[in-house]
């Protein structure tokens, strides 16, 4: 299993890293990204620099501690590795990551307990919770942040529309999604209204809603009905549109779900920078480059991995977020992932968060159907 393309980087920066890892396919021999292959891995099972006799005392290399020196050099040259110190050992740089991602990483299905996990962790009883669950889920199985963009109202599907009355001049407006998702919007009147013009209301505009469209679409037929001469002239439909129109008018900001934060709080590379960590809490707690990022690979249609500086999101460097569409058909209508260290399981988390995305475009494909 290999994940998808990546699609577009967000700076030139990542660029450089995207045509560096490009160019160092052809460059590096078999051993060099053996001994790549083994550092990054070293390095994210400790978090520690890797040292040329840490990796020939582990026997997977017939070579003496000064070639593999030689090796670590020459890919410290290409940059790959750096010495956070001067007498360190060196440890993967973001092109180091995204070569091991994009190259070296052996990808498997999961097990077929992660797999049950996943399945049976969406239980909530709407849309918006089984979203949530499936944050929770991925926080569970990785240890890191579970991340879900929930569909923003205005590009998703509504069936029916519905209407309460709570006071002569209130009245709550219920739309109702093919997926499930419900959307309440309180609308205040210029003049009271009755609850059996209100069901009549709902009847007239029900049929707008039974053209399988969003409810943008939805909006843009009601205004240009609205304009229309039997607006003009019939006080029901004036009626029952100028309450569509209201109840349409939803905000198109998408939500962003995140759990498990806190597990930033248990790596050592945060735990002990409390200026990274402000940082990195600060940029969650804001939440508009993470949406940024999110709602990219949502128009990409794939799996995006964004790793260290690649994104603006990581301005300190060290985050990566790994991210896959969800959706019903050719619909994308949200974004699943996590965030978590750059050097997180790449080989576990990434078919994690794959499987999951697929699971939660069945449940909106069966719950739409």
């Amino acid at each position: 299993m290999k994940p998808r393309g990546w699609g577009e980087r967000l700076n030139l920066g990542a660029l450089v890293v995207r045509i560096s890892v490009v160019m160092a396919n052809d460059e590096l021999d078999d051993r060099a990204r053996d001994v790549l292959r083994a550092v990054v891995q070293e390095f994210i099972t400790t978090g520690d620099p890797v040292g040329s006799n840490q990796l020939t005392r582990k026997g997977e290399f017939e070579v003496s501690p000064a070639t593999m020196r030689n090796v670590l050099a020459e890919l410290e040259e290409l940059g790959f590795l750096e010495k956070p110190h001067t007498s360190a050992g060196r440890v993967p740089t973001d092109q180091g990551f995204r070569f091991f991602v994009d190259t070296l990483v052996q990808l498997k299905e999961p097990s077929a307990r992660d797999r049950e996990l996943i399945e049976t962790g969406l239980v909530g009883s709407s849309l918006e919770e089984r979203l949530q669950d499936a944050g929770k889920v991925l926080h569970t199985l990785s240890q890191h942040a579970g991340v879900v963009l929930i569909p923003r109202p205005s590009g998703v599907t509504f069936s029916r529309i519905e209407f309460v009355r709570l006071r002569d001049d209130r009245v709550l407006a219920i739309l109702v999604a093919t997926t499930g998702q419900v959307q309440n919007k309180l609308i205040s009147l210029d003049a009271p209204i009755s609850a059996a013009h209100l069901a009549e209301a709902a009847n007239y505009l029900n049929d707008f809603f039974k053209q399988s469209l969003s409810v943008e679409d939805v909006r843009g037929r009601i205004l240009q009905e609205l304009e229309t001469e039997r607006a003009q002239y019939d006080e029901l439909a004036s009626r029952a549109l100028k309450l569509g129109a209201a109840a349409t008018d939803v905000s198109s900001t998408e939500r962003v779900v995140i759990e498990g934060t806190g597990t930033f709080l248990d790596q050592r590379e945060f735990a002990e920078d409390v200026k990274r960590m402000r940082t990195l809490f600060k940029a969650l707690d804001e939440k508009h480059q993470l949406l940024s990022l999110l709602d990219r690979v949502q128009r990409t249609r794939e799996m995006q991995i964004f790793i260290g500086a690649e994104s603006e999101f990581s301005a300190q460097g060290d985050v990566s977020l790994i991210a896959s569409p969800y959706g019903t058909g050719d619909v994308v209508v949200g974004t699943v992932g996590v965030i978590g260290p750059t050097r997180m399981n790449y080989q576990r988390v990434i078919p994690l968060v794959n499987f999951t995305a697929q699971v939660l475009s069945r449940v909106l494909t069966s719950t739409e159907g």
